[in-house]
């Protein structure tokens, strides 16, 4: 908009009403929960692919708990930790169980 308004007028007073609004990340902005559910279903993609690419068999009700997950945090979790559970299920548990010794 800025570029398209240039210098005129309107230019000006589209760069002033804007120039109070901040739209990075993590400032508190009113985008920001929409922009963390946006980061949470990318996570969740990359859950997905990180148990899909171990062979590790994640069942339709555990994708669907997975992909509907909004919490950036606890989905970050799970890409942590996707790596090492023995079965998808395991992500979903509030503590990780450690694996068993034989």
């Amino acid at each position: 908009m800025d570029s398209a308004l240039g210098t005129t007028p309107a230019g000006g007073k589209w760069s002033n009403t804007m120039s109070f609004v901040d739209y990075f990340p993590r400032r508190g902005t009113l985008l920001e929960p929409t922009f963390n559910e946006g980061e949470a279903m990318g996570e969740a993609k990359g859950v997905l692919r990180v148990l899909e690419g171990r062979g590790v068999p994640v069942p339709d009700d555990v994708r669907e708990q997975i992909t509907a997950r909004t919490d950036l945090a606890r989905v970050s979790e799970w890409l942590g930790r996707a790596g090492t559970v023995e079965r998808a299920e395991d992500l979903l548990t509030d503590t990780p169980e450690a694996p068993e010794s034989v």
